[in-house]
């Protein structure tokens, strides 16, 4: 998931610099929403990681 949200931030650089403003703002969000959907998830993951090692 973390390289989908890399891959929408780099569709964005590049479509922010030929200026297709509108394409660029929507792969910065995609990207910013799956950036954070793997933040939740990694730290849900090492939560439980813990737990059970207790």
């Amino acid at each position: 998931m973390l390289y989908w949200a890399a891959v929408f931030f780099v569709i964005s650089i590049i479509a922010a610099l030929f200026g297709f403003t509108d394409i660029a703002v929507a792969s910065v969000s995609i990207a910013k929403i799956l950036f954070f959907i793997f933040i939740v998830l990694f730290i849900i993951s090492l939560v439980l990681g813990l737990v059970r090692r207790l």
